[in-house]
């Protein structure tokens, strides 16, 4: 109750004495009657005294009572006032801006604090729009929220939070705290791995003064690169080095585009020893131990890629990927296939069975793969079913179905995907061929029933999505195909065993031959090496040409898309199929590599919608033009020349507009 005095001045307010005076008075005037009835049975001259002195009593009490209650009423009128004296200068003077506007977004108010954020001294009565347009947009775009939203205006960050149903603004200036969190997040740690793709390939031949000297060079460039944005570069070994830096360094990099890929590459190839960086860098996580392995995994996808480029993605996020404009160098060896060759048999010797599928809409690469594992499994004495979705095929997979069934043990072997699902076992291997994305495998649910037990064997360049802990992974970006990796794996196969039969060495080169664009595109001695060995084995050119013919309805439809082509860019070529007709996906993609023999068409695209409603994207590249980034951007992947991706809920119209501001995107970033 002393503490209370103190703050008041010591003294009580007046409406408290004016409770207790009541208390009093009830207390008095009780005692008074019981007092009075007493000595009226007693004495009536006490009697008479007592009252006497109760109406003195009682007249004493009223005036004093007038008075509390003037004192009252002068306290409360006081109290008030000062309140609302204090609301006022509250609203003059808090830190916090407050604008009222009126009819027509007239400025009808606005108190101190905000007037020197406007750029005019008189805004009384006038409108926000012709004022200040910027703040007009700003309060438009969240004047139906409820909530305070972060924006800037006149380069300062506010909190602002609109009243629609007062006409009222405020604004809370947090400026200093949006620059204490931009210092937070621009201090962030980022740890980075840099490799040299080819280092070992480009030195194997070299004499030691000029593997010095390359490496010098190559060290002294990533040293005055990471000097120049304030990282740490530390060397780990010949090929490899170390980055850490903070995420303001990391943004100016990545504004740069990793120019560093093309001056090490540029540079390297005029001293005919074409050397390529691949980077990986993780942010995002205060763990070091976590981005570190972050960034040993950003690092794999870009060498999964094929290397020359930059993968840069926190724990949480997405990839950005820099670079990758130019084909991937050749790294794949003969020991490297032997390597994985004997990796992938002790694999089969630890399953029961295995199982091989590729993707979607299977073309010759992806089954002819899967006839390759087959024919491998058998070798080392395992039963190996091949899933496919035999309702799904194009015209030439049915006709390769049909040669099959001379094969016995061939087409007994071919399953649909929920026989695959019945027969898996906790033991059973699954090989993806021709593909790393399980979301467009031939069956997304026989992946995830075996998903702990899986091999990648492909030839795309790797993308985000990527199966979780694979057991072996063997991706070569610089291969023809699919069937060519699998075709070096025979090889180290028992010769004890059957080899492999005509069909199944007619269905690889036909994956080969039509990857390659009848050996055009994309092709190396390795490519002719496993051409030579499937023609030995007994593919026949004569089969492979039945194969691939089509039948009357594709081949005008191929020439029905070809005549709809329009060009744009000087060296771009679109086909743009109808909105309600559906085309076959393989016809579409032949339509689009016919494009590219058009003189001055370096890169071609055709849309179409498929017979899953689902709009299909094919891109075809002679190699100039990096048709995979723009695959990405839009949901799919591919190679450097040759992507596609599958859209949902899109018109072909929509699709067409989303692929031209895709492709103009890119080229003003670069």
């Amino acid at each position: 109750m002393n503490n209370n005095n103190s703050k008041n001045g010591g003294q009580l307010p007046p409406f408290i004495h004016n409770t207790r005076l009541r208390r009093i008075m009830i207390f008095i005037s009780i005692t008074v009657i019981y007092g009075v009835v007493v000595s009226f049975l007693y004495s009536t001259i006490a009697a008479s005294i007592l009252i006497a002195i109760s109406v003195v009593g009682l007249i004493y009490t009223i005036v004093m009572m007038n008075e509390i209650s003037s004192d009252t009423n002068k306290y409360i009128a006081d109290l008030s006032y000062r309140i609302h004296r204090g609301e006022q200068e509250a609203l003059l003077e808090m830190p916090i801006g407050v604008l009222v506007l009126g009819d027509n977004k007239k400025i009808e108010w606005a108190n101190p604090f905000l007037l020197n954020y406007f750029q005019s001294d008189s805004i009384l009565q006038k409108r926000l729009g012709e004022l200040d347009p910027e703040l007009e947009k700003l309060i438009l775009k969240f004047e139906d929220s409820k909530e305070f939203h972060t924006v800037t205006w006149h380069d300062n960050k506010f909190s602002m939070l609109v009243q629609r149903e007062y006409n009222t603004v405020y604004f809370l200036d947090i400026t200093k705290y949006a620059q204490l969190e931009e210092r937070y997040d621009n201090e962030q740690i980022t740890v980075g791995q840099i490799f040299l793709d080819n280092y070992d390939e480009v030195t194997q031949s070299m004499t030691d003064q000029d593997i010095s000297n390359l490496s010098n060079y190559v060290t002294n460039e990533l040293a005055s690169w990471s000097q120049k944005y304030g990282m740490y570069l530390k060397q780990i070994d010949d090929d490899h080095f170390f980055l850490l830096a903070y995420v303001k360094s990391l943004t100016d990099v990545e504004s740069d585009k990793f120019n560093i890929l093309d001056v090490v590459r540029e540079s390297t190839s005029k001293q005919n020893f074409p050397l390529t960086l691949s980077i990986g860098i993780a942010y995002g996580d205060e763990d070091l131990n976590s981005l570190a392995d972050q960034a040993q995994s950003n690092l794999d996808l870009a060498l999964g890629r094929g290397g020359d480029q930059v993968v840069v993605k926190s724990l949480e996020g997405t990839a950005r990927f820099y670079g990758g404009k130019t084909n991937p160098m050749e790294k794949r060896t003969r020991v490297r296939a032997r390597m994985i060759s004997q990796a992938l048999n002790e694999l089969m010797n630890d399953s029961d069975q295995i199982f091989v599928q590729g993707h979607t809409r299977p073309d010759m690469d992806s089954l002819g793969a899967c006839l390759g594992i087959r024919r491998i499994a058998q070798m080392n004495g395992k039963k190996c079913w091949i899933v496919l979705d035999k309702e799904r095929v194009h015209s030439d997979i049915q006709r390769l179905l049909q040669e099959t069934k001379s094969y016995p043990e061939i087409s007994d072997s071919i399953i649909t995907p929920s026989e695959a699902q019945s027969k898996a076992t906790d033991n059973s291997l699954l090989i993806m061929v021709d593909h790393s994305k399980p979301s467009i495998s031939i069956s997304e649910d026989v992946y995830q029933s075996m998903s702990k037990k899986v091999v990648i064997i492909d030839h795309h360049r790797r993308g985000e999505e990527f199966p979780e802990n694979p057991m072996l992974v063997y991706i070569e970006p610089y291969a023809s195909s699919t069937c060519e990796l699998i075709t070096e794996m025979f090889e180290y196969q028992s010769h004890e065993e059957e080899p492999i039969n005509k069909v199944e060495a007619t269905a690889m080169l036909t994956g080969i031959f039509v990857d390659t664009q009848s050996f055009s595109m994309r092709t190396g001695t390795r490519t002719f090496d496993a051409a030579s060995y499937l023609r030995s084995t007994g593919a026949d050119s004569n089969d492979m040409q039945q194969l691939m013919k089509e039948n009357v309805d594709n081949y005008l439809e191929r020439n029905h898309l070809i005549s709809l082509v329009e060009f744009f860019h000087d060296d771009m070529a679109l086909i743009t199929g109808e909105e309600d007709k559906n085309y076959d996906s393989v016809t579409a993609a032949q339509a689009c590599d016919s494009l590219l023999t058009m003189s001055g068409v370096d890169a071609s695209f055709i849309i179409t919608k498929r017979s899953d409603g689902k709009i299909g994207v094919s891109a075809r590249s002679t190699g100039n033009i990096n048709v995979q980034i723009i695959m990405e951007r839009m949901g799919g992947g591919g190679h450097l020349s040759s992507g596609a991706t599958q859209l949902e809920d899109k018109t072909v119209a929509e699709v067409k507009e989303m692929l031209l501001e895709t492709i103009d995107h890119i080229d003003d970033n670069e």
